[in-house]
């Protein structure tokens, strides 16, 4: 998400570091490379000026140039600055108590309107909540299949009407029938063009008057740049837009028009799409989106996911099983399995500060692969096995390869692996997510995750920078002090 402008800003900030003594002169050379990344990345130019502007009176005062530490302090400002420009935002729906909550979804066609409606569906239903759809775009037939589709894959109802031309109609008939069946919320997917034309807005100004839904939410592409942003401006003109929802985040999207929406529409965004699936919709924190674009990571994201992926009982017996020392290659298998879904570990690695440089790793083909082959080992396995791999011995593990497909060396290194993950569980067991990414990222700063001897997981990378002597010796001692730490606590 937004590669280009995360790595334009970190080139910036890289040219404050290690001078000696920062003048002004410097920062106005390093500001120039944030102010060139924004416009590279297609952020309206009213916005980057503004941004600079305020960004400069901060950055060029004494405080900052004569600080320890001006690189950190530059990062600082230009992640409050993010969140201004991007904040602040309200992503609750507001819903009502008395009477159904009537969300009306419009857009242009492509934007990924109808399949939007699905991803809000999901995040109701996640919250115990069943809306009622409603295909309101009598314009295209395709449409109103593909809202079928949709509500039979997610067991939702879908109010449609293939004998009325009156879209006005079909909404009104369907906040009835919402009301009737007792639907909390109702989702209208209206019409979309091509391009914005008077008939079109006519027809969702009426919808508007007529239904009176409770927010109107605009579906943009963010991936169309500035056009986004101008699409916003005219909906918001005619219908007073509560939101933005946008999509197609996942792909190459500059970021200039979620940067933009807000400061020249004044229109909050209140969703992003992430992905294709129906899970692949969040609710959009500045804080969060600001952290991410400076590589920062997002902790609340990363654990909003990781509660998609694991349910709270499941959580728990894991904890307890994590803390007694009990976790097994079982419990292990099925962690792999939930992870194994496509694009969930690199988005994780994505939203963990620091693991921003396993993704592509963690995406990879042979990642993929080599997690399979983790999988279809541990299944060669007998319980007993499964349960205590110590009893794995010579002609066993020549068995598990065996029916695994694999060389025997595999094996030794999986239950490798497993003998160091097994104690670092129990440490990590009862902490909170602060503390576990701390443990990460010490395990990533001493190389524990890419040693062999650790029995850490070999992940393809780059080789980065030549270490010195001292750097070398630092990161060794590390690796040394948290052997130590976990052989007593294997104790």
């Amino acid at each position: 998400m937004f590669d280009s402008l995360s790595e334009g800003l970190q080139s910036a900030f890289k040219s404050l570091s290690g001078k000696g003594k920062l003048t002004e002169s410097n920062m106005r050379d390093g500001l120039k490379i944030v102010e060139e990344s924004l416009l590279e990345s297609d952020v309206s130019y009213s916005v980057v000026k503004d941004f600079m502007s305020h960004v400069s009176d901060k950055a060029l005062g004494k405080r900052v140039l004569l600080s320890l530490r001006p690189q950190e302090e530059l990062v600082r400002i230009v992640h409050e600055e993010l969140v201004e420009t991007l904040g602040p935002v309200d992503p609750s729906l507001h819903l009502n108590a008395d009477r159904p909550t009537i969300l009306m979804l419009c857009g242009l066609q492509g934007s990924g309107k109808t399949t939007t409606c699905g991803k809000l569906t999901q995040m109701l239903r996640e919250q115990k909540i069943e809306p009622l759809l409603v295909a309101a775009d009598l314009q295209r037939p395709a449409a109103i299949e593909q809202l079928k589709v949709i509500g039979e894959q997610l067991g939702v109802p879908v109010h449609t009407e293939t004998d009325h031309q009156d879209p006005v109609k079909v909404c009104q008939n369907g906040v009835a029938r919402a009301k009737r069946d007792g639907n909390r919320v109702v989702i209208l997917d209206t019409a979309g063009r091509l391009a914005i034309d008077e008939e079109l807005m006519a027809q969702l100004k009426k919808i508007d008057r007529k239904v009176g839904p409770d927010q109107v939410y605009l579906v943009v592409d963010g991936m169309t740049g500035q056009d986004a942003v101008n699409s916003a401006g005219a909906f918001n003109d005619a219908l007073e837009l509560d939101g933005v929802i946008m999509t197609k985040l996942d792909g190459d999207a500059r970021g200039g028009a979620l940067l933009s929406v807000k400061q020249v529409t004044g229109v909050p965004i209140k969703f992003i799409g992430t992905g294709e699936r129906f899970d692949a919709l969040e609710p959009f924190r500045p804080e969060g989106m600001a952290s991410r674009i400076l590589q920062m990571g997002d902790i609340v994201a990363a654990a909003r996911e990781a509660h998609r992926i694991v349910d709270e009982s499941e959580r728990e017996s894991l904890e307890e099983k994590m803390a007694s020392g009990q976790f097994s290659l079982d419990d292990f298998k099925n962690m792999m399995q939930k992870i194994t879904q496509p694009g969930l570990m690199g988005r994780m690695m994505s939203l963990m500060p620091g693991m921003g440089q396993f993704k592509d790793a963690m995406e990879s083909a042979e990642a993929g692969g080599q997690m399979k082959q983790i999988i279809g080992a541990i299944n060669s396995m007998t319980p007993a096995e499964r349960k205590n791999p110590k009893i794995i011995d010579a002609a066993r593990r020549t068995r598990i390869a065996a029916g695994a497909g694999v060389q025997s060396s595999s094996i030794t290194q999986l239950i490798k692996q497993f003998d160091t993950m097994k104690p670092l569980m129990q440490m990590m067991a009862g902490k909170g997510g602060g503390d576990r990414m701390a443990m990460l990222r010490q395990l990533q700063s001493s190389g524990a995750l890419t040693d062999p001897s650790m029995g850490g997981a070999k992940v393809k990378q780059s080789t980065g920078k030549r270490l010195s002597p001292a750097e070398r010796a630092k990161q060794r001692k590390e690796r040394d002090k948290l052997k130590r730490k976990m052989k007593r606590k294997g104790r």
